[in-house]
Order: C-alpha cells, then structure tokens, then sequence
C-alpha cells in the first residue's frame, strides 16, 4: 500500500513510519517483475512493515552480502492477526446484540440468531487459535 498501512479487516492500520537514511542513497535500481513476482514482493514488504523500496533495499543488500534477507517478527505478525480477529468479533458482537434486542423486543427468533452466535464461536476459536501460537513462540 502507497500509504504504509496495513488492512486490518474494513479498516487501515497506520505504520510507524520508520526514520530516512542517515546516508543518502543517490543510486537508482530498477527491476521488472511479472504480476505473480510483484504479488509476492508486495505482500513479503507488507508482512515486514516496510515500504516497497526499503524491502528491496534491504532484500538486495542482504543477497549481497551473503546475510539473512529480512524477516517477518512473528509477534507482529501474530499482533495483526490479533488486530483482524478483533476487529471480527466486535462486528459480530454488533450483529449478536441486535438479534438479541430483536428477539426481545418481539419474543420471537429473528432468524439471524443462530447464524450469528455460531459466527461468534468460531471468530472466538479463531482468538484462542492465535493466542496459543503466541504462547509457544513466546516460551
């Protein structure tokens, strides 16, 4: 993305943008990717928080120099995970309350309960899926 964030469900996640170059970098490096290659390189920046040219940067350098290209930090990884089920379950919770106020207000199933408590459960198991991930690369 053009702007440095990141979708999170319907709604963007601002990047921290990171600091210029202490040095400047006054060469110009071009390359041509097919479609399925620039896929690849945008989604491998986006993991990484990075605008597009600083993961080339530091993608091209690393080869270079024979060194570990960069690599996504899990935690982040898991935090945005964390942020999009979130986001799912506060839309679902919105959902489940109005089914409910529904079949209050009326006394009978307004026909969305069902679907929508089953959705919860599973946007609940998706949460806890997460969480345990985190708990083993933490230990």
């Amino acid at each position: 993305m053009s702007d440095g964030g990141v979708e999170a469900g319907s709604r963007k996640v601002r990047q921290r943008r990171r600091e210029r170059q202490a040095v400047p970098r006054p060469y110009v490096v071009k390359f041509v990717l097919t479609e399925q290659e620039y896929a690849d390189f945008r989604a491998a920046a986006e993991r990484l928080g990075l605008a597009q040219g600083a993961y080339a940067a530091e993608a091209s350098l690393a080869a270079a120099r024979m060194a570990n290209p960069p690599m996504p930090d899990p935690l982040r990884e898991a935090l945005i995970e964390l942020m999009q089920a979130s986001g799912q379950v506060r839309r679902i919770g919105v959902n489940l309350n109005q089914a409910v106020a529904a079949l209050n207000a009326t006394g009978a199933d307004p026909g969305n309960l069902l679907p929508y408590a089953a959705a919860c459960v599973r946007a609940v198991q998706r949460l806890d899926g997460i969480a345990e991930a985190v708990r083993k690369r933490i230990r």
